[in-house]
């Protein structure tokens, strides 16, 4: 019975994750103006991307760590009727440490949220990123953004 559940909420997923999928244009780029998922470049095809920029944050008032980052997101669950979709996110990344505590540091981070489309290409992004260091205690953090996309 927990076999036959299991498979049934797995053949569901893979229903929503298909419907979702047609509604994300093919290719997408966005300039990242923001800390999420960094300043810089992402592009996405359907409903994987991939990004790359300087991130900054804060894990102290008034100290900010400063990072490279790469990575990779998978959206889902696209909402609205606008040409691209508001929808939430989920991404893994590399982070390289710049600064402070983390200068010359290899560092990991899980990123989760919602980006919500609010004039054409403009959006803005709000999240949570869990970042690890070997060495560094776990940071928790909102991810707050902001980009335009360009769909192609």
């Amino acid at each position: 019975m927990k076999k036959t559940i299991l498979f049934g909420v797995l053949m569901l997923l893979v229903q929503i994750q298909a419907f979702a999928q047609s509604r994300f244009s093919k290719h997408e780029i966005s300039f990242n103006g923001f800390r999420n998922p960094s300043i810089g470049l992402e592009y996405r095809y359907k409903i994987v991307s991939v990004h790359a920029g300087y991130y900054v944050t804060n894990f102290e008032t008034n100290t900010t760590t400063r990072f490279i980052k790469v990575g990779a997101t998978l959206w889902f669950l696209p909402i609205g009727k606008k040409e691209i979709p508001s929808s939430f996110y989920a991404q893994v990344s590399y982070l390289r440490g710049l600064s402070r505590d983390y200068e010359g540091d290899n560092a990991g981070s899980v990123d989760v949220g919602f980006r919500w489309m609010v004039w054409k290409g403009l959006h803005l992004r709000i999240g949570v990123i869990a970042l690890f260091s070997a060495g560094e205690d776990l940071q928790i953090n909102p991810t707050p953004g902001i980009g335009y996309a360009f769909k192609f």
